[in-house]
């Protein structure tokens, strides 16, 4: 078990917690769910002792071994992939290390003798002879296949490590895991397996999560930060929005009635008062609105920004045909002889297991990259807008908000700019902040409002909720539900995907799936499933 005791933390003037008291018990997930600032990472360091709090404290049974998902890509470069997984039981490594170092010697004292005996009897009961398959079956859920096993860490790339860092922190069944952000960098396959291992997972979890499928999936109680506070429910994601939402309309509904009954006791109040008939009357309601409780409802720091994407013209009949579209990248084929045909109404998920070759296809649709071979004809009816998954370019220069979105058309000039980015919850003096200082959620706002402007009729998004916060993958996902024309579009968030698709195009080693569907629909058809072994090991050579 670990919890916190009236934990506080501010920053200057602005109160992070104040005096939170949480329990934490063994068999249960909890997601800690908050708007991005709310606290949650800085609450995950508290309880891991990697962050002080002004005041309160943490407590973690006896002998209870904590684990964290560690953020650091780095800190491991030097070690094996194995190794910096077993690394995550740190006295089992330290016994591993220590037992090694002893047969390797070539004279083997009798001392040796006597320490490599209590090592082998701590190291069994580690069960240290199990850890090498613990750790394969654990890269192999998470996509790291065997050939990378024995490889250094620094020899990965940026998303491998941190998929080996997730399988580090679930290493050795520790009795508190800690998990912030799980998901980022794993495919929909991966982030399915963890679901099902957080499943079997015995011990307790907490995790912080912008992945609303996820959160339904993964967790038994959600831990929501707002108000200053940490306020639990026995249940998932959905049945927290229904609980918290029914909460809050009836702490409304109970002010309102308040509200109005004050009002009608003052009228009687103020009109008869004065009436020596009714002056009694007066009186006895005067009591009774002395006695009335008004709730001064919190301001919650929840906000929803506002994302509508209104097409200047509806599509005409020809949208987007591609033919025989291959790109290499660093002399690797990440496309090969693509050939697709976009409708009316299309709100296409391009999904599979290669991130490059999806971020490649829509970078050649924008009109960013030119295709090696084949061709990609637009309708002229339309009009694009793109979303990149690395806009980092598109902030080069140092600029206030309101110059930054006024590089873009219509030019309508500071009041436009700053009513428009006051809808993206940059209101104020948010509004003047330097783009150098912005967060990645901030930026992807920026680009959202940017793609506003261009009032198109195709949108392409690669990865859009990455860095956002719950509120705005909401707010973004029942826009894209309510746009009337195509979108084209990759994301790892199941619930984003399953609930706007309605056609799936994966992209295979083996060549393309295309079906129009439901992203759920999709991953349980047995025909697909069958099609996509097939294409996986090249035993087919198939364009549908």
């Amino acid at each position: 078990m670990i919890s916190a005791s009236n934990i506080c933390l501010a920053y200057g003037r602005r109160t992070i917690f104040k005096n939170v008291t949480i329990k934490f018990t063994p068999g249960n997930c909890y997601g800690l769910i908050g708007a991005n600032g709310a606290g949650k990472s800085t609450f995950l360091k508290i309880l891991a002792g990697d962050s002080e709090p002004d005041k309160g404290e943490v407590s973690i049974g006896k002998g209870l071994r904590l684990a964290v998902l560690r953020q650091d890509q780095f800190a491991f470069d030097e070690e094996l992939v194995l190794n910096t997984v077993i690394m995550g039981h740190k006295r089992l490594y330290e016994v591993m290390t220590e037992r090694e170092a002893i047969y390797t010697k070539e004279e083997f004292s009798e001392e040796d003798g006597v320490r490599s005996g209590e090592l082998e009897a701590e190291f069994a009961e580690l069960n240290g002879y199990d850890a090498e398959a613990e750790a394969a079956v654990l890269l192999n859920g998470l996509g790291i296949g065997e050939e990378l096993r024995h490889k250094k860490m620094k020899e990965l790339e940026g998303g491998e490590k941190v998929r080996v860092l997730l399988a580090q922190a679930l290493f050795g069944n520790p009795d508190i895991l800690l998990l912030d952000e799980p998901t980022n960098h794993l495919d929909l396959k991966s982030i399915q397996w963890l679901e099902e291992f957080l499943g079997r997972f015995q011990n307790t979890v907490i995790v912080v999560s912008h992945d609303r499928h996820f959160l339904n999936q993964a967790c038994t109680h959600i831990a929501d930060i707002d108000f200053g506070t940490i306020r639990t429910y026995v249940g998932n994601y959905d049945f927290w929005y229904e609980a918290s939402q029914l909460v809050l309309k009836q702490k409304q509904d109970a002010n309102k009635k308040a509200s109005d009954k004050a009002a009608e006791l003052k009228d009687f109040i103020a009109r008869f008062s004065s009436n020596a008939s009714k002056a009694k009357q007066a009186t006895s309601r005067k009591k009774l609105l002395d006695k009335l409780e008004i709730e001064e409802l919190p301001v919650s720091s929840r906000k929803y920004p506002f994302v509508v994407f209104k097409p200047e013209r509806p599509c005409g009949d020809i949208i987007l045909e591609v033919k025989g579209l291959s790109k290499k990248i660093e002399g690797v084929e990440v496309l090969n002889q693509l050939d697709l045909i976009v409708n009316k109404g299309d709100k296409i998920a391009f999904v599979g297991g290669n991130s490059l070759a999806k971020t490649t296809l829509l970078q050649i649709l924008a009109g960013e990259l030119e295709p090696d071979a084949g061709s990609v004809r637009w309708g002229v009816t339309i009009t694009s807008a793109y979303f990149p998954k690395e806009n980092s370019r598109y902030f080069a220069k140092d600029l206030t908000l309101i110059d930054w979105l006024c590089q873009y058309p219509p030019h309508e000039g500071e009041s436009f700019a700053r009513g428009f980015l006051g809808r993206m919850l940059f209101s104020g003096d948010e509004a003047t902040k330097m783009t150098s200082v912005l967060s990645g959620g901030e930026k992807v706002r920026c680009m959202l409002a940017k793609m506003m402007l261009t009032n198109a009729n195709v949108l392409l998004f690669d990865e859009p909720t990455s860095h956002l916060d719950l509120e705005s993958i909401t707010a973004l996902n029942n826009s894209l539900i309510s746009f009337s024309e195509v979108v084209l579009f990759t994301s790892h968030d199941h619930k984003f995907v399953s609930t706007l698709a309605n056609r799936i195009v994966e992209l295979t080693p083996g060549g393309v799936i295309d079906r129009v569907m439901t992203f759920d629909d999709y991953l349980e058809n047995a025909e697909v499933n069958a099609l996509r072994e097939q294409l996986c090991r090249g035993e087919a050579d198939l364009k549908l």
